[in-house]
């Protein structure tokens, strides 16, 4: 990061990319090393939704893929796939949060609303797993323990897909388990994402991953065919149809170089971001001018 032609800050961190034949093409920093997925699982989470039998698709897969920014749209199709499954938001198990969309927060806020359960971004994949436990029969009060059979199916989905087993399995800021896989498997993992029903929702509905100005959504709006998922604490994962794949892991967890660091790993194995070459860089402002840039070196 660079103020005035000054060197502020550095990130570091691992990146990895896969060609179209799946091949390692791309590696800086210790891939092979597990890292926890974060928000970069819910897809994977998403398909494990399918498999146990929700009757997900379109607006309601993408949300149950996506960290939403708690929109009016986004909680009346939480709220729909809860009352398809015959459930209510009171079955929801994260945690109460405010919507990270501002004008949504400041307008609850004045009408005397408090944070809710389902205006949480992870309110979508919750509701995506409860429809899921609902279909196969499953219990719902413990969906969230890493031994219920919903769980199980997401373990061992991720483990397919990655082609390696987790290391770890740990918690989710939004009570969720998550499992550790290397940044390569991760890479391996969205590579095989990209051909399915969710992959499919994820680029019909971008707005739905993330929302207005999402950096998610916009990638995907401007790559039409790449999916796109960030997550907490520095991990993003990027996937094209043609089968180029990039996984992130900024290791102080933060996450404004991350988008900027998965498109030049995608530029560099061949495929055209042109269109999104506004956010291969970050800009810095000083004054509320631009006085410097964040770039990937």
């Amino acid at each position: 990061m660079t103020r005035s032609g000054f060197v502020e800050s550095r990130h570091f961190g691992s990146v990895v990319g896969l060609d179209p034949s799946g091949a390692v093409a791309l590696r800086r920093g210790p891939v092979d090393d597990p890292v926890l997925p974060r928000s970069t699982a819910k897809p994977f989470q998403a398909l494990a939704c399918l498999a146990a039998g929700a009757p997900l698709e379109g607006p309601a897969l993408a949300v149950a893929a996506g960290s939403h920014t708690g929109l009016d749209r986004h909680v009346e199709v939480v709220s729909r796939v809860l009352a398809d499954a015959g459930l209510t938001p009171d079955a929801l198990r994260c945690v109460e949060s405010w919507p990270e969309d501002e004008p949504t927060r400041d307008d609850l806020i004045r009408a005397g609303e408090k944070p809710s359960r389902i205006r949480m971004n992870c309110s979508g994949k919750h509701a995506g797993m409860l429809a899921g436990c609902v279909a196969s029969g499953w219990s719902v009060d413990d969906y969230l323990d890493p031994e219920h059979p919903f769980q199980v199916l997401v373990r061992a989905g991720l483990e397919a897909l990655a082609g390696e087993r987790s290391t770890h399995t740990a918690v989710d800021g939004c009570g969720a388990p998550l499992f550790a896989v290397s940044l390569v498997g991760l890479a391996r993992a969205v590579r095989g994402l990209v051909h399915t029903p969710v992959a499919d929702a994820m680029r019909a509905h971008p707005e739905f991953v993330g929302g207005p100005g999402h950096v998610n959504t916009e990638v995907m709006r401007l790559l039409p065919g790449v999916v796109a998922k960030g997550g907490a604490e520095g991990v993003l994962v990027l996937a094209t149809a043609e089968g180029h794949a990039v996984a992130v892991k900024v290791i102080d967890g933060g996450l404004r170089a991350t988008t900027a660091i998965g498109l030049a790993a995608l530029r560099s194995l061949g495929f055209d971001v042109t269109a999104a070459a506004a956010h291969l860089s970050v800009p810095v402002l000083g004054g509320g001018r631009e006085v410097g840039r964040i770039v990937p070196v």
